[in-house]
C-alpha cells in the first residue's frame, strides 16, 4: 500500500477526474488523500477518500459570481496563489506521500510538490491543447509567468502528465504526457424515453452571462415536442427564470440517470459534461459559456467530429430551437456520437491513470 496525495481545487470539471482516479487507487488498496477547498469535503468523503482542506489558500466556490472584468483576474489569482503552495508544502511534510498528483492549474502547489522530491504527476482534466495554447499563453499564463510559475516549464518537469480526455478530440501531446482517457464513470445501460428528452446543463460553476444564456435556452424549449430536464447548478438563481411547462428545473440532477434516458444534451462546452454525454452516445449542442475557457474548443471538437453542433452563446431562442429540432431528427450525427461514445467507453481513464501513478512508486 502506498500513500498518494491528490491536490485539486473546487472547479467544476476538475473534480470528477481527480476523484475518479482517487477512487480507483483506493480500490487497489492505496491510502489516498485529497487536498482541496473546504466545500469539496462532501464529494471527497462520498468517494471514500481522505481529505485535507486548504488552510491559507484563497477561498473559492463554484457559486461565486465574478464580474466579467474580474473573471480572468480571479482565475489567475487562484492559479498562482502562493498560499496554496504553503498548504501543499505543509501537507507534503505531514503525510510524506509516495506519489503526488496535482491539477495542472494549481501551479504554486505543483511547484512545491516538485521541489519536495516526491514523484509528481500532473493531471490535465480537460483538453491539453486548451491549457497549452489558450490558458498558458493567455492572461492567466502571463500572470503565472510574471510570478515565475511558467506552466509549460512546471508541466515539463513532472514525472508524468496525465491527460484525462479522448485523444480524438484533443491532439498530439509532448514527450512525457499521455492520454489516459476520459474519466466519466461507467454509463448506465441506455433507457431512452419514448418521447424526446433533452438534458440541459450549463455547468455547476458560475460564469458571466450564464443566467441570460440559460433563459434563452429555456425560451427555445418552450415549443419542444417532448420535455427537458435542466440542472442550473450553483451559478444561477432559478427564481427569476421563466420556465416553460415542457421543462423540469432542478438545482442538481443525477446525470448518470438523465443521460441514459435522454436523446440530446444542450451544454456550455464544459469538458466533463460533454464527455459524459458522448459516453452515453448522445449528440451535443454546444453554446460556449465563456470565450477564455475551454468551452469554444469543446464546441469546435464536437462539431468537427460530426457529433453535434455549436452555436454562438448569444443565439436567439429561435436559432437554438431549430438546432434542437435538427439534432433530435435523423442524421449522421447520431452515428458520430455513438462512435465517440464507443471510443470513450473503451478506455477507462481512471484505470489507466492509476496504472501510470503506480509505475511512479518507489
Amino acid at each position: 500500500m502506498a500513500r498518494i496525495l491528490i491536490v485539486t481545487w473546487d472547479g467544476g470539471g476538475a473534480v470528477p477526474p481527480a476523484l475518479g482516479i482517487g477512487a480507483e487507487l483506493l480500490r487497489r488498496g492505496h491510502d489516498v488523500r485529497v487536498l482541496g477547498h473546504a466545500a469539496q469535503y462532501a464529494a471527497v468523503h462520498q468517494a471514500g477518500l481522505g481529505f485535507a482542506a486548504y488552510a491559507h489558500a484563497l477561498p473559492w466556490s463554484p457559486a461565486a459570481t465574478v464580474p466579467e472584468n474580474r473573471f480572468l483576474a480571479a482565475r489567475a489569482a487562484l492559479a498562482i496563489d502562493p498560499r496554496a503552495g504553503l498548504d501543499a508544502r505543509a501537507e507534503l511534510a505531514r503525510r510524506r506521500p509516495d506519489v503526488v498528483l496535482v491539477d495542472a492549474t494549481c501551479l504554486a502547489a505543483l511547484r512545491e510538490a516538485e521541489r519536495s522530491g516526491v514523484p509528481t504527476a500532473v493531471l490535465v482534466p480537460t483538453l491539453y491543447r486548451y491549457l497549452a495554447e489558450r490558458w498558458a499563453r493567455g492572461p492567466v499564463g502571463l500572470a503565472a509567468t510574471l510570478r515565475r510559475l511558467r506552466p509549460a516549464k512546471l508541466w515539463g518537469r513532472a514525472a508524468r502528465v496525465l491527460v484525462a480526455t479522448d485523444p480524438e478530440l484533443d491532439g498530439e501531446l509532448p514527450a512525457g504526457a499521455v492520454h489516459v482517457g476520459a474519466v466519466t464513470g461507467r454509463p448506465r445501460p441506455p433507457a431512452r424515453e419514448p418521447e424526446p428528452l433533452v438534458a440541459v446543463s450549463l455547468g455547476t460553476g458560475a460564469f458571466p452571462g450564464q443566467p441570460a444564456l440559460l433563459q434563452r435556452v429555456l425560451d427555445a424549449l418552450a415549443g419542444l415536442d417532448g420535455h427537458a430536464v435542466v440542472s442550473v447548478g450553483d451559478g444561477v438563481d432559478a427564481d427569476p427564470l421563466r420556465v416553460p411547462a415542457t421543462v423540469e428545473l432542478h438545482r442538481y440532477v443525477d446525470h448518470a440517470d438523465v443521460l441514459a434516458r435522454a436523446h440530446l444534451l444542450i451544454g456550455h462546452g464544459g469538458h466533463a459534461t460533454t464527455l459524459r454525454a458522448l459516453a452515453n452516445d448522445l449528440p451535443v449542442l454546444v453554446l460556449p459559456g465563456h470565450p477564455h475557457l475551454v468551452h469554444p474548443m469543446i464546441g469546435a471538437a464536437v462539431a468537427g467530429a460530426g457529433a453535434g453542433r455549436v452555436l454562438p452563446p448569444d443565439s436567439a431562442p429561435e436559432a437554438i430551437a431549430a438546432a434542437v429540432t435538427a439534432l433530435l431528427g435523423d442524421g449522421p450525427h447520431h452515428a458520430a456520437a455513438a462512435a465517440a461514445g464507443a471510443r470513450i467507453r473503451s478506455r477507462d481513464g481512471a484505470v489507466v491513470a492509476a496504472d501510470e501513478l503506480e509505475a511512479l512508486l518507489p
